[in-house]
């Protein structure tokens, strides 16, 4: 644990921060009730709709269930591991919180009246920031074929989300894109140097989804 803490330290604090929060959640009440949910900072359209934005991050603190927190807190230590030092801690945290955003935000538009949480938005993030490192780094044989077995693994993962109902399909999506994006927005500076102009557009997508996602559903 202490070396896991020292190779990935944001991985590890977000995973204790999600046990925390699950926790208080139990002792308030319960984390399948769904006010208890929405105290926590759940993913629900109306109230960001009203003003408190903070709810397009918080969810991916969330969880509901235990088995939904341990999965997702298993998938994010492995997954966070290797993004983390792969990228560097801060571009890692700045590929986490966007690809957070980006799901809850597409979720929020396309599933307006549900409640949602949960770190899979980050975690496909993550997953969409391997697939863009596949693309940049091509001719690097093991990047490569690690993010050919992710892409199988994304495949398999949306698949699942499409026949079993009650799964954020919205939410996996948009963190999908938005770790991808990010990700090139960021760079890989200890795998190589990545072209501007394609860091560039990769921004422009991003504030331009962003901002037709506000428009479509949140600043009506």
């Amino acid at each position: 644990m202490k070396e896991a803490w020292q190779k990935a330290p944001l991985t590890s604090l977000i995973i204790l921060i999600q046990v925390i929060v699950f926790i208080l959640m139990t002792l308030a009440g319960g984390s399948t009730n769904s006010q208890v949910l929405i105290e926590f900072g759940a993913r629900y359209t109306p109230l960001i709709k009203a003003g408190e934005w903070w709810r397009l991050i918080t969810p991916g603190f969330v969880h509901i269930g235990l088995t939904h927190l341990v999965v997702n807190s298993v998938t994010l230590y492995f997954i966070g591991m290797y993004i983390e030092n792969l990228f560097g801690h801060w571009r890692f945290l700045a590929i986490y919180l966007m690809s957070t955003l980006m799901g809850n935000l597409a979720s929020a538009v396309f599933l307006p009246q549900s409640i949602s949480a949960g770190a899979s938005t980050g975690i496909f993030g993550l997953f969409g920031a391997f697939l863009m490192l596949g693309l940049a780094f091509w001719d690097e044989p093991a990047i490569h074929s690690l993010a050919h077995q992710f892409l199988i693994l994304v495949l398999l993962n949306l698949g699942t989300d499409i026949l079993v109902p009650g799964i954020d399909l919205a939410g996996h999506l948009g963190g999908l894109l938005g770790g991808f994006f990010m990700a090139a927005v960021v760079g890989a500076p200890r795998l190589g140097r990545m072209d501007l102009l394609k860091r560039f557009l990769s921004g422009t997508i991003l504030i331009v989804t962003i901002a037709v996602f506000l428009e479509m559903g949140l600043l009506k």
